[in-house]
């Protein structure tokens, strides 16, 4: 394989924006388990009251992540999100102004690599005040094994979870079309049936996470690695489709409005799709 190095001449703010990328990359594949040793380490060290405080402190903070989390204002306003932003670059598209005293579920495509509690999502879209948004990536662990590039194939038939929270709390439903998410990576061939694909899903159904085996670029080289390629990233926010609360919905109610929702983002999708570099012949596929 023949390596495509990167130039020498790289401005300075491209190589900040790709430090940006690379810390992400680090905290999503390595970070926890590097916090889990260091924990195991301090247990088993002369400054194992430092592993017991923390222990304390975990118990104490346990629900925090289901409970709205904790926003720190400085950890937002850090200039590495900027870079970070402007690596793909990244645009967020609103199609239309949301209502602040409303909660809404927007329902993420295709999907990435991050997962949603139930808990978590409930309280959101559960708070009386309104302005919250719990974003739900629809098609689940499945759907991430199919993301690569040109992929438009969207776990969506069966699933009408993310429509019961809708109905319960009286949260209006929002496609959201994210044109480019499936360029950033390389994933290697797993068609349905093969060994990898058999394997990959008896080690998700074990650990409730997906296992895609992802590549694309390196830090000075474009050849191989796990930073994702710097593709243009745009974010289509729809419509919301009003939504009655209801605590007990019958499964028609659930099918009505699931045919709703994958229509708006049907039409969603075929609006925006040439002005993304889509061609006419390419169209959403729903299994």
């Amino acid at each position: 394989m023949k390596v495509e190095f990167a130039p020498l001449n790289i401005p300075l703010r491209r190589r900040l924006q790709t430090a940006a990328v690379l810390q992400w990359v680090f905290s999503f594949l390595a970070l926890a388990q590097c916090c889990l040793a260091a924990f195991v380490l301090l247990a088993l060290s002369d400054w194992w009251v430092v592993a017991l405080l923390y222990a304390g402190w975990l118990w104490l903070d346990w629900d925090t992540p289901t409970s709205g989390g904790r926003r720190s204002r400085w950890v937002r306003s850090w200039t590495v999100w900027e870079y970070f932003r402007d690596y793909f670059p990244i645009t967020l598209v609103k199609t239309v102004d949301l209502d602040p005293k409303k909660n809404y579920i927007f329902g993420f495509h295709p999907h990435g690599l991050v997962s949603s509690c139930k808990s978590s999502l409930s309280y959101l879209v559960s708070r009386p005040e309104g302005g919250n948004v719990a974003v739900i990536a629809v098609g689940g662990a499945p759907e991430a094994l199919d993301a690569r590039p040109g992929a438009l194939t969207l776990q969506i038939r069966n699933r009408k979870g993310f429509i019961k929270l809708a109905f319960k709390h009286g949260a209006q439903l929002v496609p959201v079309f994210s044109f480019g998410e499936n360029e950033l990576f390389d994933q290697m061939e797993n068609p349905s049936g093969s060994s990898l694909r058999m394997l990959q899903n008896r080690l998700q159904s074990i650990m409730g996470v997906a296992l895609p085996l992802f590549h694309a670029r390196g830090v000075f080289q474009y050849s191989f690695g796990l930073i994702p390629y710097r593709k243009s990233i745009h974010t289509v926010v729809g419509r919301p489709i009003s939504v009655a609360q209801t605590p007990s919905p019958s499964s028609k109610d659930i099918e009505s409005l699931h045919k709703v929702y994958l229509q708006s983002l049907t039409e969603l999708f075929e609006q925006h799709k040439h002005t993304y570099g889509y061609s006419e012949d390419q169209h959403l596929t729903f299994i």
